[in-house]
């Protein structure tokens, strides 16, 4: 059973920084893809960044595309958001995701597997 945890939220001014980390157990992600939503209140949740376990591909949202980084740590199991010059647009509960593809899927019911998400919020 793979599961997902999630860490690094928080409250932050705008113009900061965060690093959101999400640790893999049950499963090596070599063949799979993972990525960020988000969910801000009263919104649909929306795809933030994903990537290829296997080589490394990734793809941002527009809204996110020179502020945001996705990353992995390989021995680590672990995926990684680093949040760079956040708005209070980006405050939301961010979760980690999952699926058994090597591509990057863009619509949440793509995705197998998902964490519990973690609150980021930016002050004005």
């Amino acid at each position: 059973q793979v599961q997902l945890l999630e860490s690094g939220g928080g409250l932050v001014q705008a113009g900061g920084s965060l690093r959101l980390s999400c640790v893999v157990s049950g499963h090596t992600l070599g063949t799979y893809a993972g990525g960020w939503f988000r969910q801000a209140p009263g919104k649909e949740r929306e795809f933030v960044a994903g990537l290829s376990w296997s080589d490394g591909t990734t793809y941002y949202e527009r809204f996110v595309e020179g502020r945001f980084t996705i990353s992995r740590d390989n021995a680590k199991n672990t995926l990684y958001l680093q949040m760079n010059n956040l708005k209070p647009e980006d405050t939301a509960v961010y979760y980690c995701v999952a699926r058994t593809s090597r591509a990057i899927a863009l619509t949440a019911p793509d995705y197998n597997y998902w964490g519990r998400g973690t609150q980021v919020t930016v002050s004005s």
